[in-house]
């Protein structure tokens, strides 16, 4: 095999892995608090104490990943270009 075949090949696995990943699961930790939706911080005696809440993922710990917020938005600018009237009914 070429190298370039090879090359093509990795990148389709790698590409086809993330998307299997974005559907299995959607949420991601956050890398700012890594999951945990606060920072740690110690007291003056050194003892590990709660901090603030975390901004970016306002304390959930969860971000949605990076190809799932893709896919989101390509399937609502899809059914949004898309919409037609059911038949027979007005909903």
């Amino acid at each position: 095999m070429t190298p370039n075949l090879l090359a093509i090949a990795c990148l389709i696995a790698i590409t086809l892995g993330y998307a299997g990943l974005c559907a299995a699961s959607p949420f991601g930790d956050c890398r700012t608090c890594r999951g945990m939706g606060h920072e740690l911080k110690t007291d003056r005696k050194g003892r590990l104490k709660r901090g603030k809440d975390c901004r970016r993922c306002k304390a959930t710990g969860k971000r949605i990943r990076v190809g799932r917020w893709l896919y989101n938005r390509w399937a609502r600018i899809y059914h949004a270009g898309t919409d037609t009237p059911r038949p027979g009914g007005s909903r």
